[in-house]
């Protein structure tokens, strides 16, 4: 079904870009929960699967949240303040998220997705106890997203990151070149715009200019392909999380080509561990993969790590050491 949204020109001035890790949260858990495997992701879902069904994270707080398709609970995602929030600041936006609104949005789970194993006016224990006192619960989901969080997805942040950031700032060159418009127009081919009308053409979840405020806020997303998501809460401005691009590139191993260079001066130990950490590891596995002792696998990360060059991520009992854009920089030929 097609949506027509009509915006003013203030609105089309008003727009704007953000980069959200929350928009990553909701559509990397969703995806992770598919039903089959996605081709565009599949290598990063084969490390981070196992991961989060060791930590519990595939049946907890955010698996009741998080429905396999369709709506999303839109207090998961508040609206950013600025281009690039951190997750700390998206995390205390939705410990403050008003009951009222956290309740609407659990009632829509619940009518929209009912187990057909549960009568239907029983929500799960969790969505329960969430609706009976949302703000003592809210500090468990956010704790879970934190803990999701390392494990799936801080990592591969920095690879993330970089591909979202190089969509933004190519929308907003065509939007100084040649206007917010013809952004639009270019967003997805579900989205278009004429005359100050948006249009998009959605399968689930009605839309309407009423439940929006002022302003369009324009998300880049890696885990939403191959479709656009929105939410839409007044006062707030409506948000479309929609497919960066170069998704298709995003898990390619990185260019490796300049080792003997960098191994001329960081030595080549070192150089090595970076050259295998391009999928992120632990100490075990780069001592089992680089032959070297796990001591001075230990004892190069730190100084890997001092230097910026490399980043640890608690995994349960152990720590996920992963490439930095620094270092991805460093190992990628020149010319």
């Amino acid at each position: 079904m097609e949506y027509e949204l009509n915006f003013s020109a203030a609105d089309l001035a008003q727009t704007r870009f953000a980069v959200s890790p929350m928009w990553e949260v909701v559509t990397s858990y969703r995806l992770l929960n598919a039903e089959t495997d996605p081709p565009l992701h599949r290598r990063w879902a084969e490390q981070v699967r196992p991961r989060l069904q060791r930590a519990g994270l595939d049946r907890g707080w955010l698996a009741a949240l998080i429905p396999g398709g369709g709506y999303l609970a839109d207090f998961l995602n508040p609206t950013p303040a600025g281009p690039f929030p951190d997750l700390a600041a998206e995390l205390a936006a939705i410990r403050a998220s008003s009951p009222e609104n956290v309740r609407a949005d659990l009632a829509t789970i619940a009518a929209k997705y009912r187990p057909a194993d549960r009568p239907a006016d029983r929500p799960s224990a969790r969505l329960r106890l969430l609706h009976e006192d949302p703000e003592a619960v809210m500090e468990k989901v956010t704790d879970e997203i934190q803990a999701y969080w390392e494990l799936a997805l801080a990592p591969y942040w920095p690879r993330i990151r970089q591909l979202l950031e190089a969509d933004v700032f190519h929308r907003a060159r065509q939007v100084a070149e040649h206007g917010s418009a013809h952004v639009l127009n270019e967003l997805h081919d579900t989205v278009s715009w004429d005359a100050g009308t948006l249009r998009m053409v959605r399968t689930h979840c009605a839309l309407t200019r009423d439940q929006t405020g002022p302003g369009l806020l324009l998300v880049p997303s890696a885990f939403a392909w191959p479709r656009v998501l929105t939410r839409s809460v007044a006062p707030d401005p409506l948000q479309l999380a929609y497919p960066a691009r170069g998704i298709g590139t995003l898990w390619e191993p990185r260019a490796t080509k300049a080792t003997d260079a960098v191994a001329a001066v960081l030595g080549r130990s070192r150089t090595l561990l970076l050259a295998e950490l391009d999928t992120p590891a632990s100490t075990t596995q780069l001592a089992r993969h680089s032959g070297l002792s796990a001591a001075a696998v230990s004892q190069h990360l730190t100084a890997l790590r001092d230097a910026g060059l490399v980043t640890g991520h608690r995994a349960g009992r152990s720590v996920l050491y992963a490439r930095t854009a620094i270092a991805d920089a460093l190992l990628t030929p020149v010319g």
